[in-house]
């Protein structure tokens, strides 16, 4: 198993892999060949940064058998999804802040996030497993009362993609057994979430496949593979802690909005 982290050190931003308090730092393309530079940082010297910069984030809706059953959903044939902005992407330890003309619920939603290492269109069940780099931790925060605002359209991507609701990291984590995986979700300490991956409806290498019959899936890429039970309504200064053995624990503080 391995950590790979993003971080900030005197105003220059790098990569490298996470080892104990302190990061061996790589060089070159991330997610082909890079190359340990022999220097190492110490992790408490620098500032962790998202971990990959996805060119999509595809997050997915009901596909988590618990979370059917409660809500009375239909099982979907195919992966319901849907995009996330890049503008919306925020870091471990950064801010989550609703826009200033928002003044509805707004809900985190801790995930298992899939991060594509190779590039792959119509791929086959064996190549959608190995384009599977490693996973990471991820906040899909809503705004959910945009969702519905509109009755003639749902508005999904408005609701998902405002500044800093694209919430993923601390790490990426390589070599896990991501059916024996777990998400739990802290709420000023205290547990709303603790559901296993293993009751997807779709698992990791059939949403990689699926997707990859109608866009191209490119190194880098993010795929949230929904959520589960125990989702909530955040309140300003709430600390919401996403949390997956082997990957870390994603942290992030709810402000309230700030009129501009």
């Amino acid at each position: 198993m391995a950590q790979w982290v993003g971080y900030l050190y005197q105003g220059q931003h790098g990569f490298g892999l996470l080892d104990g308090n302190s990061i061996e730092v790589y060089e070159g393309d991330f997610f082909s060949n890079p190359r340990n530079s022999g220097a190492r940082l110490a992790l408490a010297d620098v500032q962790i940064s998202l971990p990959c910069r996805p060119g999509k984030f595809i997050g997915l809706w009901n596909n988590y058998h618990a979370q059917a059953a409660k809500q009375g959903l239909a099982i979907p044939a195919d992966p319901l999804y849907f995009i996330k902005a890049s503008s919306s992407y925020c870091a471990h330890e950064q801010a989550i802040v609703p826009p200033s003309r928002y003044d509805g619920r707004t809900v985190y939603e801790g995930e298992l996030g899939l991060v594509i290492g190779k590039p792959g269109k119509n791929m086959s069940a064996e190549e959608a497993q190995a384009a599977i780099f490693g996973v990471t931790c991820v906040n899909d925060v809503t705004a959910l009362d945009l969702i519905s605002r509109d009755t003639s359209f749902a508005q999904w991507t408005r609701a998902k993609s405002c500044d800093t609701f694209g919430v993923f990291g601390p790490t990426i984590a390589t070599g896990l057994d991501l059916n024996a995986l777990s998400v739990r979700t802290l709420l000023n300490g205290r547990e709303r979430q603790n559901y296993p991956c293993s009751d997807m409806i779709f698992s990791p290498t059939q949403i990689v496949q699926a997707l990859s019959q109608e866009m191209t899936l490119m190194p880098g890429d993010l795929i949230a593979c929904g959520t589960s039970l125990g989702v909530l309504p955040m309140k300003p200064g709430t600390v919401v802690e996403v949390i997956i053995e082997g990957v870390g624990t994603l942290r992030n503080t709810f402000m309230a909005a700030t009129l501009t």
